[in-house]
């Protein structure tokens, strides 16, 4: 038995409990380390009552990063700005909160059991939901669900145009065509048809598409600057890391520093960020997320630009069979 049989086999063996060791690590981790880190969360009213509500918080050292207001109108517009995530109102009868499950079930519900525990023993804490999340959508699972199949169809995208032997111009525009469209569709199922985004529905359109051209265009520019295996490199950092790192299902600051800024860094994080803005807040804070994304798609834009002025390599010209010539008469 040859030595190249036995190298491949030992690959192979050892190489596939790694990548099952990798993937576990991008997807188990973060979720089992979940825990408040610098969440925004507000207290209003006046002191000292306030000032109390905020030394209790405080006290979970470094889960919180506090913002005072005056009073609860002010906090209120900070939930629906998206400044923070929740409040604590001090008033005459004892605290209150503000939460907003469209920012994140998960959080909201923290928030809940934060507040609920730092109360005397016996006070019910009333709870205000300001930005609720949609009835068809109560615990946001399908907005959570919805990053990676916008990253599988940008995956789908960059591979496509790439094994297609699509070019620059055409490259750019099959994916600038595949986003617009899969925007269009992902609109008319998720707000037309489930209800499940309660948005405007072209600046869904334009979320969802932009998300789907900043996956695709970096994965196509990366086949067209150093070949297939740019497909697998893009494969690696927009599914592998980008969607586990996107805190979608929850929320970045309860992710692991910093696995929490890295996903937001990446498409599939600034999607869902952007997503969720423009489909339950009006677009408010959405201007970070559009960037990133607007990056990674010029970047990947013209990565296929330059790689389609390339010369494609020239097909194998056809072997001619030798000229017979005629034998000399002896």
């Amino acid at each position: 038995m040859s030595a190249a049989p036995n190298r491949r086999l030992v690959a192979v063996v050892l190489l596939v409990p790694t990548v099952v060791a990798l993937v576990l690590w991008a997807f188990a981790w973060p979720a089992a380390r979940m825990a408040p880190r610098d969440l925004p969360v507000g207290v209003a009213g006046s002191a000292p009552a306030a000032d109390q509500l905020q030394r209790q918080l405080e006290q979970r050292d470094g889960a919180f990063e506090i913002h005072r207001y005056e009073s609860e109108t002010a906090a209120r517009a900070a939930i629906e700005d998206r400044a923070v995530y929740g409040a604590v109102v001090a008033t005459p009868k004892g605290p209150e909160l503000l939460t907003a499950s469209a920012a994140g079930p998960v959080v909201a519900q923290l928030l809940n059991e934060a507040v609920t525990a730092s109360a005397p023993a016996g006070t019910a804490v009333p709870v205000t939901d300001v930005v609720a999340a949609p009835a068809a959508d109560p615990r946001g699972s399908v907005l959570g669900a919805s990053i990676l199949p916008l990253a599988i169809a940008g995956m789908a995208a960059g591979s496509a145009v790439t094994l297609l032997r699509l070019r620059g111009g055409h490259a750019a525009s099959a994916l600038i065509g595949v986003a617009a469209l899969v925007g269009v569709v992902a609109t008319a199922l998720t707000d037309s048809w489930l209800g499940v985004i309660t948005g405007g529905w072209w600046s869904e359109v334009g979320a969802l598409g932009l998300t789907v051209l900043a996956v695709g265009a970096p994965v196509a520019g990366l086949a067209a600057l150093i070949g297939p295996a740019g497909i697998g490199l893009g494969a690696l950092l927009m599914v592998l890391v980008g969607n586990p790192f996107s805190g979608v299902t929850s929320a970045p600051e309860l992710l692991p520093r910093p696995v929490g800024t890295i996903g937001q860094w990446l498409p599939p994080g600034a999607g869902g960020s952007l997503l969720r803005s423009v489909a339950f807040f009006d677009g408010h804070a959405a201007g970070g997320a559009v960037l990133t994304l607007a990056l990674w798609a010029a970047l990947g834009l013209t990565a296929v630009i330059i790689g389609g002025r390339r010369r494609a390599p020239a097909p194998d010209a056809p072997e001619t069979a030798p000229e017979r010539r005629p034998a000399l008469a002896g």
